[in-house]
């Protein structure tokens, strides 16, 4: 159980349901520019794993790193943090 604690999470919105129990999940990370110093905001995009088809388009999920679950879904729902409005 201790090995579970180590993998990656991630806190993203959903931005499409649309597959059978698969959501993709855009997260935003900030990386300030080595030369300039600015905050650069970029956003990239996962397939988690949806067991239950309970996520909707804007929810805030946290989402696990887990093993291939087929050829892109290497992540799997934890929770919904936030429910869309």
């Amino acid at each position: 159980m201790e090995e579970r604690n180590l993998r990656k999470t991630r806190v993203g919105k959903v931005v499409s349901d649309k597959m059978d129990k698969t959501i993709v999940v855009a997260i935003e990370d900030h990386v300030k520019h080595p030369l300039y110093k600015k905050i650069v905001k970029s956003t990239y995009k996962l397939k988690a794993h949806d067991a239950n088809n309970e996520c909707h388009v804007g929810d805030t999920v946290r989402v696990m790193e887990t093993r291939p679950l087929s050829k892109d879904k290497r992540w799997r729902l934890v929770e919904i943090v936030e429910k869309a409005k």
